[in-house]
């Protein structure tokens, strides 16, 4: 249900209104003068701000500069039985989304109301868009190690030498190899990721190295493998400790020999791949127990980059939460929160077991669940084991 601010000192005017827009189906809260109006606007979040411009304490031009500077995002509508057009266009050029006399015509009134929905709804979905198309995100962290891998990435990303990243699930290891990618010279051709432990053993070469058609019963067409996509770029192999033996060997010779054969087919096809390929696995343990070849490790292990815990890191989980906050505000058309020391200590020192992607998801249970402010009360609510 959207919400509605009515900022006006006379109470007769905002009586009608709210009977009105309540009957529309909107969530109405009041306020008698600007300076109550901006603590409200401040505390909460609001879709809409209908405002008088003469009132006490605060007017409506002030009240309107104090709002946009805090999120100028909400549409504020100005409404005036004062007014003129030079009033009318001050108002617009501070930022209001439109002004209406008084007394107001209510069928202009809803009209102006549901334009501003619709733009605020056009403001979210071009901001959910440009985060999908907006370049890699910043590896955030100060500590000695993450300072390590950034300096690392800078050395190495203009090379074409290939990069084996190791750590737990959820550490940052695909961020990584973003950034290697990004900082290359092939960052203007592909990045092609490959999830080597969601594909089954039987159809990995398929996917790594394509097929032709009828090279097996479904092959009712020819397919392009990921190394071909990846022409000119990077391929990610990610989590290759779960791939097949058989699949390593052919990958090792694509590395040896810049060449790879379509399942089903006898053409050699050149490939210009640089491969970065992680894992959670010790491959050096998986190479004792044989589930994994010694010289595809030192094939792929030119670089090596571990990927701290986050429990290895405990000391950038402030900067990391205040990220994760901007992050779920802006997602979600809020103001972000704050969040108290004792709650960040807290955080601190919690068994983070699901690394980064799980302070993600704890930051946003918080946010969604606590109030005003994120306390140590909430986390030992909503994020420490009972």
């Amino acid at each position: 249900m959207p919400n509605i601010l009515i900022i006006d000192d006379e109470r007769a005017i905002r009586s009608v209104l709210k009977d009105i827009l309540g009957n529309e189906g909107f969530k109405v809260d009041e306020a008698a003068d600007g300076e109550e109006g901006l603590k409200k606007f401040t505390s909460a979040t609001y879709d809409i701000v209908l405002c008088d411009i003469k009132m006490p304490k605060l007017d409506g031009l002030e009240f309107l500069q104090k709002a946009t500077e805090h999120n100028p995002e909400t549409p504020v509508i100005m409404i005036s039985g004062h007014g003129n057009i030079e009033t009318a266009v001050d108002a617009v050029k501070k930022g209001a989304f439109d002004y209406i006399s008084k007394p107001p015509d209510l069928n202009r009134l809803l009209i102006t109301i549901r334009n501003a929905m619709d733009r605020t709804s056009l403001v979210k979905e071009t901001r959910v868009l440009k985060r999908k198309v907006s370049k890699v995100q910043e590896i955030i962290g100060e500590s000695e190690a993450i300072v390590k891998i950034k300096e690392t990435i800078d050395k190495v990303a203009p090379t074409d030498a290939r990069v084996l990243i190791t750590g737990e699930n959820g550490s940052g290891k695909e961020l990584v190899a973003r950034w290697l990618h990004e900082k290359s010279n092939r960052s203007g051709a592909p990045l092609v990721e490959v999830n080597c432990a969601a594909i089954p053993s039987e159809l990995i070469e398929s996917e790594l190295f394509g097929h032709e058609k009828g090279s097996f019963t479904s092959a009712i067409k020819q397919r392009i493998g990921k190394f071909e996509q990846a022409h000119g770029g990077t391929l990610f192999l990610d989590e290759i400790g779960d791939m097949s033996l058989g699949a390593q060997a052919k990958v090792l010779r694509a590395l040896q020999e810049g060449k790879i054969t379509r399942v089903g087919g006898e053409k050699e096809i050149s490939v210009d791949v640089r491969v970065i390929a992680a894992t959670n696995k010790d491959l050096l343990k998986e190479v004792e127990a044989k589930s994994f070849r010694l010289d595809l490790y030192h094939r792929l292990g030119v670089i090596l980059i571990h990927v701290p815990s986050l429990n290895e890191r405990r000391d950038d989980v402030p900067l990391l939460v205040e990220k994760f906050m901007a992050d779920v505000a802006e997602e979600y058309g809020q103001v972000k929160k704050g969040i108290d020391k004792k709650a960040l200590d807290a955080l601190k020192q919690h068994n983070w077991t699901g690394n980064i992607r799980e302070l993600r998801n704890v930051v946003e249970r918080l946010i969604i669940l606590s109030g005003k402010e994120i306390t140590a009360a909430d986390v030992a609510a909503y994020v420490l084991p009972k």
